[in-house]
């Protein structure tokens, strides 16, 4: 039996080890023993709830940005002993932040706190910590030796209102000939400006761009905005930097840029007085300002560069910075566009990107004067009036907008649950209610298939507008977003011509003395019941808790064939999902489920031509076929596996009759992790031949069983199972 190597395997392998994370919360750490990297834990001291808070037996959660594209989201913690815990991941490289809540009751306010043996972290948030996870990708985020310095403004002006926080590059010489430029930044509404440095990592990128030569060596005043002049600058922030610092006066070496309000701060600026800034940077921001044409020809004259950010369209700034597009072509201003960011919106990870760029871009020579790699254009979004389409509604980029009506405005905590979260979790994200009442929330999600309900004051609620329905979960909706992601490729519809059929095959099942039960059968789109030559069948059984439409209705798998046959990947085959529920399996399997695909449809009952495989507890009901019947199917899979071989087992005609076992597993995080391992180390020591696939990232979830069968597939009814 050959270790098969393909494309969605490799995918699935497991990740090199990263460094170690850093937390100032010490109830924060790396899951041990984890053969996937970057996943981690939070584990609350249950007493340490109520002395933070006052509230006993509350709903406790973790809250922060660890949503798709780094939404805010609850992670509901649950009881492990005396503690409470909450599992996640794997978190990609970057920073998060995030606080404890815990609400008296599903319908009440939450109420934060720290870890008390944490260091506040966040000036304005002083319920926040951070975690920054090191690795691929976010290595200009990083701290470095050597780097520059972060220190306060200290201004002694008698007009000195505010405060400001400066960054000076390594090696700052305060008495060198030639005063260094100068960036100034200004934070958003509601904002600190210390935030640039605690959630902007402003130090480790500037030290990042400035050690490695990107950026030339500048001093970074960070002001407050809320201490603001007549014409939108923090009033005296520039004679104190000036004077305090070794900083040029000449605006062609001074650039100013703010998040939000900020920026638009900034550009009242740059129209008040052009010759001030040479750069200017608009984060999220707007200008509501005509600007008439002398004015524009001060500006084109003077500035070096107007470049405009912001992130996806559930950035708040999104719309203005669009209409600020429009009003600076308009008028004839000259700027440059970074394009709207797909990932994320308005976060502290999108600042961090826009910081990155626009500081690369100061005070020297750029020839690339375009938006970043994959961001879009500045266009109109606009979401269809409140109850005029199914929801959800997905645009054009993958984003998702969530709608509830006007029924629930009084409820106080409206959520959606779903497995939005990394590697298929189910964080619950807060929506957000709307003038009339409603409620809606926009996600940026990656491709693949989804399943959803949404909670209102802790009840479970059906979105009634969505059509899809899932029997074994009432609540349940679903629906799909492309991508170029495995997930996002294998669960997209192909064209109609090209897909499979998918009926309804009766059966007399051996449960309560012949009971009729159904089964859903995938045919390829040629399928022949006439040809010579009977088809392969593969056999495929749902969880515990499921039922037989569950394949279909969640997992997607009729779109997953459908796409591995037009892609030529999988060998023409008839798919068979039978209800495995309340029966002795192997018997159903052999006398009842085989038989009636034998009568029903053009399918072989050669042991080599039969499949079976199945998820949790369809994997031992698959696995105790095989023990029971060894050599009737040729290919066995077992995803999230448990049931090892029994005493009386016969290992040589279970390694004679099966051309592939292949094992499946998500990582620490899936529940029957321990089991599986268990069951291959039974294997081992029987001898019984086995493949253990590349473990998935991932807890007990359809994302690990869509990304097993994706792998499996291929390896079915090939000679020797590659």
């Amino acid at each position: 039996m050959a270790a098969a190597g393909m494309g969605a395997s490799a995918m699935m392998a497991a990740q090199p080890a990263a460094a170690d994370a850093v937390s100032e919360d010490p109830w924060v750490s790396e899951v041990p023993d984890n053969p996937i990297s970057d996943v981690y834990q939070f584990t609350v001291p249950s007493e340490a709830v109520a002395e933070a808070t006052g509230i006993e037996d509350g709903l406790v959660a973790v809250q922060g940005n660890f949503g798709p594209g780094k939404a805010w989201t609850d992670l509901n913690m649950g009881a492990s002993g005396s503690d409470l815990t909450a599992t996640h991941g794997p978190l990609e490289p970057g920073l998060y932040y995030y606080q404890y809540a815990v609400r008296p009751a599903a319908d009440q306010d939450a109420v934060a706190f720290r870890n008390p043996d944490a260091p506040q972290e966040v000036t304005s948030q002083p319920t926040y910590s951070t975690l920054f996870v090191p690795g691929p990708g976010a290595e200009w985020l990083a701290d470095v030796d050597d780097g520059g310095e972060l220190a306060p403004l200290d201004g002694k002006g008698p007009k000195r209102d505010g405060e400001a926080l400066v960054w000076t590059p390594p090696g700052y010489d305060e008495d060198r000939a030639e005063p260094y430029p100068v960036l100034y930044l200004v934070q958003d509404e509601g904002q600190s400006h210390r935030e640039w440095a605690e959630l902007g990592r402003l130090g480790q990128i500037m030290d990042n761009l400035t050690l490695d030569g990107d950026a030339e060596p500048m001093v970074v005043v960070m002001g407050d905005g809320d201490a603001v002049g007549h014409h939108g600058v923090p009033r005296d922030l520039f004679r104190t930097a000036e004077r305090e610092l070794n900083v040029s006066k000449d605006g062609s070496e001074r650039a100013i840029a703010g998040i939000g309000r900020g920026a638009e701060q900034a550009l009242q600026a740059l129209v008040h007085k052009p010759r001030d800034f040479a750069y200017v940077g608009s984060f999220s921001g707007g200008l509501d300002k005509r600007l008439h044409r002398g004015k524009v020809k001060q500006i084109n004259r003077s500035t070096e560069m107007v470049r405009l950010y912001a992130g996806n369209v559930t950035d708040p700034g999104y719309d203005d910075t669009v209409a600020l597009a429009e009003t600076l072509t308009g008028a004839g201003v000259d700027f440059q566009s970074d394009g709207s960011d797909p990932e994320t919106g308005g976060t502290w990870d999108t600042y961090q990107k826009n910081l990155h760029d626009f500081a690369q871009r100061l005070f020297q020579d750029v020839e690339d004067e375009g938006p970043s790699e994959g961001h879009l254009p500045f266009v109109e979004h606009e979401l269809p009036a409140p109850g005029t389409t199914p929801t959800p509604w997905i645009d054009d980029n993958g984003v998702v907008t969530f709608e509830m009506g006007p029924e629930f405005a009084d409820a106080n905590n409206v959520t959606v649950w779903g497995n939005f979260g990394p590697s298929g979790s189910w964080p619950r994200t807060p929506m957000v209610q709307q003038d009339d009442g409603s409620w809606r929330l926009s996600l940026a999600v990656d491709g693949g298939s989804y399943y959803y309900k949404f909670v209102v004051d802790g009840v479970d609620h059906k979105d009634e507008v969505n059509p899809t329905s899932v029997f074994s979960e009432p609540t349940w909706s679903t629906f799909a977003v492309g991508g170029d992601n495995l997930r996002g490729r294998y669960t997209a519809e192909v064209p109609a011509e090209a897909r499979g059929e998918v009926s309804v095959m009766s059966y007399a099942s051996t449960a309560g003395g012949g009971q009729e039960r159904s089964a859903y059968v995938w045919t390829p789109p040629d399928y022949d019941p006439d040809r010579a030559e009977a088809y392969p069948v593969f056999y495929l059984q749902h969880g515990g808790g499921q039922t037989w439409t569950d394949w279909l209705e969640v997992g997607y798998i009729d779109r997953i064939l459908d796409n591995h046959y037009l892609q030529g990947t999988i060998v023409p085959m008839v798919v068979v999902m039978a209800d495995g529920n309340g029966v002795d399996f192997p018997t159903e399997m052999t006398t009842r489920i085989a038989p009636a695909a034998e009568e029903q449809y053009h399918v072989s009952s050669e042991s080599d031509q039969r499949a079976l495989a199945g998820l949790s507890m369809g994997s031992g009901h698959t696995l105790s076929t095989l023990w029971a019947h060894p050599g009737e199917f040729g290919y066995i899979g077992a995803m999230s596996a448990f049931g090892g071989p029994p005493a009386d087992a016969d290992v040589e005609a279970i390694n004679e009759g099966t051309r592939l076992l292949r094992v499946y597993s998500g990582d620490v995080q899936d529940f029957t992790y321990g089991a599986t391992l268990q069951l291959v180390s039974a294997m081992e020591s029987r001898g019984v031949n086995h493949e253990f696939a590349p473990i998935i990232p991932g807890p007990h979830s359809w994302d690990v069983w869509q990304k097993s069968v994706i792998d499996f597939l291929p390896r079915l009814f090939t000679v020797s199972g590659d």
